[in-house]
């Protein structure tokens, strides 16, 4: 593992066992994601109240779950470059008290569409940086022969978790105290953003990457102890360079162009798919009949089999089953069939079955996609890269409830949803399913220098 004094950080991060301190960085990092995932789907609960006293248009309705996607392009977008540059903690920490601030002025100050509007989009943000650093954390802590599993647990629990205690809040609490209970449960990430304060420490390849020795020796300490005596007086040698000075052109250079392309295309569609069904499925279920409690609790449902659904997959892929975008594919093939399939059939238990079916699969599938990006990319501009995703992801997130609702507006019914949704998982199956043609090639281009 190095010669002398000398160690290779990935080596020493690869074969380190999983400790109590990556445990605990993993509860910090679900509990982080659980917010993110409380504070993006509960929008679609507010749906239902305020339609008619704000007089709106089913296009407007979507917008006001959109309006949050905005705001968390530009912050998804923005933050890697900042988090490559000043460090993941900071740029994590910033993020929080964005959402901190904005969610508790959303529940006091948001009396219309517009003030709801522009609150979320402020939101929305802070939000950007919540699930991507969390990735980009978790891929930088965890040994990578977990890194998937570790992932699904440390990010992805925790954003199904926020998901499912969304809806539950929009069913048991909303029809007594308003949509506004939402905000303020919300803002119990406060005390959380003081935890991470005193808890989170810096990435220990960001460190490395920047030189700052001392750091990374106490930190490696914590990681391996069983290696304490070799970090005392040890110097790192890390592949990785710092930040190039433009992540994007890196991200587009010709050994992570195709890679790139196609992730990005992937997650247009796959956040269209996904924004779109947590965005109109309460709404539409209650259309086709469901009462308002049971209407709700489809958004619970999907976050909860979603995590079951990654887990399954984010589990065959460590163990090498297939090739990640194989298995994405498939994934997704699964999902926009099911998802079709409500166009010819309505009834309760046939809606609760494929509900949480296109939990498993669509949404499911998505987690692992975050954590492939991660993959694909050096610790220089992993974060970017990871913004990148989830930022061009967002542009379809954002189209999403806003387009199903205008052509609903449109067409003067609901059964557009369900073709739109399940043509965007379909044709993203495809998408990601081509880098599998050549997997061998796909793994060489895209396997960091680690």
């Amino acid at each position: 593992m190095g010669s002398g004094n000398e160690v290779d950080i990935h080596q020493e991060l690869a074969g380190a066992a999983v400790t109590p301190l990556h445990k605990m960085l993993g509860v910090v990092v679900t509990l982080i994601t659980m917010f993110d995932g409380y504070d993006t789907f509960n929008p679609a609960y507010v749906i239902q109240y305020v339609k008619q006293p704000w007089g709106l248009m089913p296009s407007q309705a979507g917008f006001l779950v959109s309006s949050g996607l905005i705001g968390f392009l530009f912050g998804a977008l923005g933050h890697g470059m900042v988090a490559d540059r000043v460090g993941r903690r900071k740029t994590l920490l910033v993020g929080l008290w964005i959402v901190n601030v904005l969610t508790l002025a959303t529940a006091i100050f948001a009396n219309s569409f517009t003030s709801f509007c522009g609150l979320r989009f402020l939101t929305g943000l802070g939000l950007g940086v919540l699930l991507p650093l969390g990735t980009t954390f978790i891929n930088e802590l965890a040994p990578p022969r977990v890194s998937n599993a570790f992932s699904l647990w440390g990010v992805t629990f925790g954003w199904s978790l926020g998901g499912v205690f969304a809806g539950l809040v929009g069913v048991f609490l909303t029809p007594t105290h308003g949509w506004q209970v939402l905000y303020f449960v919300g803002a119990a990430s406060i005390p959380l953003t003081l935890l991470v304060h005193a808890v989170l420490p810096e990435s220990p390849k960001f460190l490395a990457a920047r030189g700052r020795i001392e750091e990374l020796r106490a930190l490696m300490v914590r990681l391996r102890p069983d290696r304490s005596g070799v970090y005392a007086n040890a110097t790192f040698r890390s592949p990785d360079h710092a930040a190039p000075k433009n992540t994007i052109a890196a991200l587009l250079a010709p050994r992570y162009r195709r890679v790139s392309l196609t992730i990005w295309t992937t997650a247009f569609l796959t956040l269209f798919a996904i924004f779109g069904l947590v965005g109109w499925i309460p709404t539409v279920m209650i259309a086709r009949g469901e009462t308002f409690a049971s209407g709700f609790a489809y958004g619970a449902l999907m976050q909860a089999t979603s995590f079951i659904g990654g887990l399954t997959l984010a589990t065959l892929a460590d163990r090498g089953f297939a090739p990640t975008p194989r298995l994405l594919g498939a994934w997704w093939i699964v999902g926009g069939i099911a998802v079709g399939s409500l166009l010819f059939v309505n009834g309760h238990a046939f809606n609760f079955a494929v509900v949480a079916i296109a939990g498993f699969f669509v949404i499911g599938a998505q987690h692992v996609l975050n954590n492939f990006t991660a993959n694909s990319y050096e610790t220089g501009f992993r974060a970017s890269g990871v913004g990148m995703e989830l930022g061009v992801g967002r542009v379809g997130g954002i189209l999403g409830p806003f387009v199903i609702g205008f052509l609903q507006q449109v067409t003067g019914g609901q059964q557009v949803v369900f073709w739109a949704i399940s043509g965007a998982a379909i044709v993203a199956a495809l998408v990601i399913g081509s880098l599998s043609v050549q997997s061998k090639a796909t793994e060489a281009s895209v396997a960091p220098a680690e």
